[in-house]
């Protein structure tokens, strides 16, 4: 985590030396920095500019919910840096019930505006991509929970995909903005509730059922757990996987899973 390129006021656009550039431990794979309280600076270590033009006009198009837009988009050494408008708030450390509601909230909005919508992004969450992961790693609790799996994902639209707690911000407990839609493609929305149900809805590794239903009502009253429930498993799955590849934290999400019932 932290920032992987170092930036200097002399590599930006003179119209933003006056704010302060502050490096943040935000990006996990590319290079944050807050201008001040008005802007984040993103250098995209590895994405190009055919995803950035991607997420600029998801974006704008969801430009009436509270989603950051990009002000300026330019390059340092060949590599993709955008200037987003900056959300005010925090990330909640253990998210309270209200703040699950608004989320849920937000994402029924979201689904609203992508439903049937086409990206060019490479469609990340297909059960036959994970398969493959899997395949090629040969990590035998990956291999078994994913022979165990019975689920079929459908393409209703863009999804966000990655609306985990650390992709939010709230400000005097309403909801600011959800951003890092760079990754946004076509995919299932019940798999992108299922990523918020396991990111918000879990404290280590028990499911607060509470916090759950609050989900499911704010998303869909006629959403149930038990509908869910297999895509909550292959949510867990899929970012289990991820973090084995990257070396990171997976451990807890295999017990999530396990823990599931």
């Amino acid at each position: 985590m932290g920032v992987k390129t170092s930036i200097k006021h002399s590599q930006i656009p003179k119209a933003y030396h006056a704010y302060p550039l502050i490096a943040t431990k935000n990006g996990v794979s590319d290079s944050v920095y807050l201008l001040g309280e008005c802007y984040v600076l993103k250098h995209f270590e590895h994405t190009h500019n055919k995803e950035i033009e991607n997420e600029k006009r998801l974006l704008t198009q969801l430009k009436s919910l509270c989603v950051p837009q990009v002000v300026e988009q330019f390059q340092i050494n060949s590599k993709e840096v955008v200037i987003y408008t900056q959300l005010k708030g925090e990330s909640p450390v253990e998210p309270t019930k209200e703040e699950v509601a608004q989320v849920g909230a937000f994402l029924k909005a979201l689904h609203k505006k992508t439903k049937g919508l086409k990206s060019s992004n490479n469609k990340l969450f297909e059960t036959s991509k994970l398969q493959k992961s899997i395949d090629r790693l040969d990590y035998l609790p990956l291999k078994k929970h994913f022979s165990s799996l019975n689920i079929t994902l459908k393409n209703d639209g863009i999804i966000h995909g990655d609306l985990f707690v650390d992709n939010a911000k709230f400000e005097a407990n309403k909801l600011s903005g959800v951003y890092d839609f760079i990754e946004a493609c076509e995919g299932d929305f019940l798999f992108d509730i299922a990523v918020v149900a396991v990111s918000w809805c879990f404290k280590d590794e028990i499911l607060h059922k509470k916090h759950l239903e609050v989900l499911l009502k704010s998303y869909d009253t006629h959403l149930s757990r038990s509908t869910l429930l297999p895509y909550m498993q292959y949510a867990l799955l899929y970012y289990a996987t991820t973090r084995y590849i990257h070396k990171r934290n997976y451990v807890t999400l295999l017990k999530q899973y396990e823990g599931l019932k």
